[in-house]
């Protein structure tokens, strides 16, 4: 089969980009053809995508590019000419590629996998300015909470108008979770859940937990993600547990003031911030940490990095709106919080610390292979590829 993957590839790679990466992977080590298309204005999978529409960074030309792509479209139409895919797999599209692009591809086999909410919520986050998860559906209301100014909301109507549109170009919507599912049928559109994949353990891993209790960070550095909140909670966990330490890998906009929060907060001798680093440097920090936290302020749609450390046989706390309640399973594979709940997250980071929860800092073989086998690439592609020729 021959199958184009299509996504915005953004300039700090996270859990979408690493997704497309293993899936494309996965598909060609299935016997399919695949090929790449992505904007210019990250990376292009490396450098590695078989097709590269213009896109921009820059605020001034992002203001028309995310309402209608020309380039995106231009591209999109001359991949289907060279290449005649028998489907088209579409994932992240609003910041780069625009929806041009589904406009692009009517009267093809297209399967659009939603695994953010930028396709119901213009900020992306169903996170109001005081921190609280949304609930209403996207319209006057979000310039009327202030999650974007009236300026901002009228240039998104038409980007909004035009997805609406381009929707009836999609044969099949599919997404990440559960919980996802809700979220797009209460805007009125039906999806059906395919879980996502993470590769196994690297055949040298081991576990390896560090001689003090040490927790670990893995993502972007961005307000959505409460890093604040796990920096606060870390000093309060070390008024019980001296010796407890943090590593922060990942990049973003917050790093500057998170580093000056540390220092603030008198931690900063216990806190390392590691900048973002290739799998098998993350791998070296997985084996030593007690416990990954994921203090996420928002629901996230899924939380592949939870997904990882499990593999990896290391203990999560997680916050418990959104898919990760889907992924990490209380005392088994983890503990739960509640979104922004700063007191319980201490309370769920002393508890590892102190040895009373998770007292071997390792996860259960049984825990470990139930992950391993729910989001094995190879199921993945199993359920995708039945998904492309029904």
């Amino acid at each position: 089969m021959r199958i184009l993957l299509i996504t915005d590839w953004n300039r700090g790679r996270g859990g979408a980009e690493d997704y497309i990466t293993w899936l494309r992977a996965g598909l060609r080590a299935a016997g399919d053809e695949v090929r790449l298309l992505t904007s210019s204005a990250g990376s292009a999978a490396t450098g590695t995508a078989e097709y590269v529409a213009f896109g921009s960074n820059r605020t001034a030309a992002q203001a028309f590019l995310q309402i209608a792509n020309p380039f995106a479209f231009a591209t999109v139409r001359r991949a289907l000419r060279e290449f005649r895919p028998d489907a088209v797999v579409v994932n992240m599209f609003a910041h780069h590629l625009s929806p041009a692009l589904l406009m692009a591809l009517r009267g093809w086999a297209v399967v659009l996998l939603v695994t953010d909410y930028k396709l119901i919520c213009p900020i992306g986050s169903k996170l109001l300015p005081n921190g609280s998860i949304c609930e209403a559906k996207a319209g006057r209301v979000c310039y009327q909470s202030g999650c974007m100014s009236r300026p901002h909301w009228m240039r998104d109507r038409p980007r909004y108008a035009l997805i609406g549109s381009a929707m009836g170009n999609v044969t099949r919507v599919v997404t990440c979770s559960e919980w996802m599912r809700r979220a797009l049928a209460a805007d009125g559109i039906e999806s059906a859940v395919v879980l996502l994949p993470v590769p196994p353990p690297s055949p040298g891993y081991r576990r390896a937990p560090a001689s003090r209790p040490t927790f670990a960070y893995c993502g972007r550095l961005d307000v959505e993600k409460g890093v604040a909140m796990l920096l606060r909670a870390l000093a309060r966990v070390r008024e019980v547990v001296p010796q407890a330490a943090l590593r922060i890998i990942g990049r973003g906009p917050l790093r500057t003031s998170l580093e000056r929060l540390a220092a603030q907060l008198h931690i900063a001798d216990s806190v390392t911030f590691t900048g973002w680093l290739d799998p098998p440097q993350i791998e070296q920090h997985l084996a030593e940490a007690w416990g990954l936290v994921v203090p996420s302020l928002w629901a996230e749609p899924l939380g592949l990095v939870a997904i990882q450390a499990i593999v990896h046989g290391v203990p999560v706390i997680a916050s418990r709106s959104g898919g990760l309640a889907e992924v990490v399973e209380e005392d088994r594979s983890g503990l739960l919080f509640p979104n922004g709940a700063e007191e319980a997250l201490t309370e769920q980071m002393v508890a590892i610390a102190e040895s009373r929860a998770f007292p071997s800092h390792t996860l259960k073989t049984e825990v470990i292979d139930h992950a391993l086998k729910r989001h094995s690439i190879e199921a993945h592609i199993k359920k995708l590829r039945g998904l492309l020729v029904g």
